[in-house]
């Protein structure tokens, strides 16, 4: 029992570090045979569903009790998926991929053997002479095909029975489907023999997957009719090339490259390096794995690929002449040829292959930090501490941030993270005194002055990295009291916005110059988040400010008037200006005989007269306190 728990405990991780992407996911065996093969518009959702013991069917449950292990491709699109699935269901026939084993289950394309072909969708494969293409799993790539051999070229969609003498002798009539541009009506003679077979070639040419090809034919047609100032011809094979090469362009796992490649990519760390290998047959991806390599000296990234590729193509038995590689590996000429491509076909299966590399690391990475929650903060302090030149683990941090409304209610913010976590308790709150109003600089100033005088002061621990919530203006007024009035040696950073408040840039040093992150990046987010978090401290303290400035009373600040009497005459006239106008009978009617009596005195009286009565009326409960 506790060995399946640990499987499960086991293949739960796997799933829980799986990309939320299009992808191919494959079911292992205890022998490592693939006993199932998947597509997923979301490989982390789908795979996930597998071990929901409430969905599971029985099927499902018995396909669960024999999985060990658990593969995946990422691609980039949920067509590429399905395609890919296809491509790797009929090189490795999975057990528990029923379905796919028979081919009938799957349409496929037939181009007849007539004096007239046809093109057509069938799942029979019983006319004779005819040529097959598929089966398709993946029915609107089936369909799409379908869609650019007419919109290209226009095989007839009848399927009335042509022979040559019935052409001849003109038999046949043209039909609707002539009309409406979707027939060039060979039967009548409108699209002579040759053309339409020379069409029917190059819709067979496009089933086998050589767009490349098709497209390369149709840009020489279409220069050489440019050359030759038939603009209007050249504009229709110009329409045809758009559409061939928009088909070609929505797919990398069957590309335009018609014969076998390997195709390999390398990632590496301090430790351990990451080599993805890409099979490719006809142009269809079948094989797809990502292996990982432990580094026992210093090996260079060449040096692991070289072995990489030697040990993969021999464990799979390769047999391909190219591989596609990132850079140059020193293997023997007559070994194979290697190719570093820049653009097309290749450069798109290379890009796929680096992407499932990337993948594959950032996953297991994550896995990593998940038994560890502690080594993902390490990994980015030191990645900050690299980024900005630190000699020590920026440990301790704080930022700085002001707030206010046109300079009114002024106050600024500190806030203190611990190995890049927050450690509110550590918050600091602070209200201007420097009657700077919405000067800034005047107010970062002001606060970091007299944040770190007490510190040092004190003698309490000082961080190890300020990060200004602003750019190099910022920075520097930081700089002149820390580093210039108190001579502290704190390391300092700033963080810049654009023009529509949003982080843009990291910056370090004095002049100050922008450090190299991107956006998508992991400190990047943290640093963000911090800077977020700042903000939202200063302006939730400012914004208490003016909320309790705005709600403010002269009956607050009125000796005598406590929350009962200030009910009463609020209740009686409603605002402070009628009370001070109301006369004493007023009064008197609203609070009593003497309060009324005393406030009168002490709203119409004299200077001296106003204090006197002060002093003689009673403290209010807040006020008696305060005095005790």
């Amino acid at each position: 029992m506790s060995e399946r728990n640990e499987l499960l405990a086991y293949l739960k991780g796997i799933v829980q570090n799986l990309p939320e992407t299009p992808g191919c996911y494959q079911y292992l065996d205890d022998s490592g045979r693939i006993i199932y093969v998947g597509k997923a518009k979301n490989l982390k959702r789908r795979v996930s569903s597998y071990f929901n013991k409430e969905q599971q069917t029985q099927k499902t449950r018995l396909l669960v009790a024999h999985i060990r292990d658990i593969r995946y491709v990422v691609v980039k699109t949920e067509e590429d998926a399905l395609l890919l699935e296809n491509n790797l269901i009929k090189r490795y026939k999975p057990h528990y991929n029923v379905l796919l084993k028979d081919d009938k289950t799957y349409p496929s394309i037939a181009v007849t053997k007539e004096y007239l072909p046809r093109i057509f969708k069938t799942r029979r494969r019983n006319e004779r002479g005819s040529i097959y293409f598929g089966p398709y799993s993946h029915v609107p790539t089936m369909y799409a095909l379908l869609d650019l051999c007419a919109a290209l070229y226009h095989p007839r969609p009848c399927r009335t029975p042509m022979t040559e003498e019935g052409v001849a002798e003109g038999r046949y009539k043209v039909c609707l489907d002539y009309h409406i541009h979707r027939c060039l009506a060979p039967c009548t003679g409108r699209q002579s023999h040759a053309d339409y077979m020379r069409c029917i070639e190059a819709c067979k040419d496009i089933l086998r997957g050589k767009t490349a090809e098709v497209a390369n034919r149709l840009r020489e047609e279409m220069a050489q009719l440019a050359e030759e100032m038939r603009f209007e011809e050249a504009q229709e094979v110009k329409r045809r090339y758009d559409l061939v090469e928009n088909f070609r362009a929505k797919s990398v796992v069957v590309s335009g490259v018609a014969y076998d490649i390997d195709v390999f990519h390398i990632e590496s760390e301090e430790r351990v390096a990451y080599i993805n290998y890409l099979h490719v047959t006809q142009g269809c991806i079948n094989q797809a794995f990502t292996f990982e390599f432990r580094k026992r000296l210093d090996e260079t990234e060449a040096d692991l690929l070289r072995l990489g590729i030697v040990e993969m193509r021999t464990r799979y038995g390769s047999k391909a002449h190219e591989v596609v590689v990132p850079f140059h590996v020193d293997l023997p000429d007559e070994m194979l040829v290697q190719t570093v491509p820049q653009r097309g076909d290749k450069k798109k299966l290379l890009d796929l292959a680096r992407l499932n590399v990337k993948q594959y690391k950032f996953d297991r990475l994550k896995q990593a930090e998940k038994l560890n929650p502690e080594q993902k903060q390490t990994r980015l302090m030191k990645e900050l501490q690299a980024d900005l030149g630190l000699e020590h683990l920026p440990l301790r941090i704080e930022l700085f941030d002001n707030s206010h409304t046109a300079g009114t209610d002024a106050v600024a913010a500190c806030v203190v993270f611990e190995r890049l976590k927050p450690k509110k308790s550590l918050y600091r709150k602070y209200v201007l005194n420097s009657g700077s109003g919405p000067d800034d600089y005047a107010s970062m100033q002001e606060v970091v002055r007299r944040r770190y005088t007490r510190l040092k002061n004190e003698g309490q621990p000082l961080p190890d990295l300020i990060i200004a919530d602003g750019g190099r203006g910022q920075m520097e007024v930081v700089r002149q009291v820390v580093h210039d009035e108190l001579g502290l040696d704190i390391a300092i950073a700033g963080l810049a916005k654009d023009d529509r408040h949003r982080t843009r840039a990291l910056l370090t040093g004095f002049p100050p110059a922008e450090v190299g992150l991107k956006a998508n990046s992991q400190l990047f987010r943290t640093l963000t988040q911090m800077q977020d978090e700042v903000h939202r401290f200063a302006i939730k303290f400012h914004r208490e400010k003016r909320a309790k400035r705005l709600t403010d009373s002269e009956l607050d600040h009125t000796p005598g008037v406590g929350p009962a009497t200030r009910q009463k005459l609020l209740a009686a006239f409603k605002t402070v200006r009628r009370m001070k106008a109301a006369s004493a009978d007023e009064l008197k009617q609203a609070v009593g005989q003497a309060k009324g009596a005393q406030l009168y005195a002490l709203w119409h009286a004299p200077q001296a007269e106003t204090d006197a009565a002060a002093n003689a009326l009673p403290q209010a409960p807040n006020a008696s306190k305060r005095a005790q």
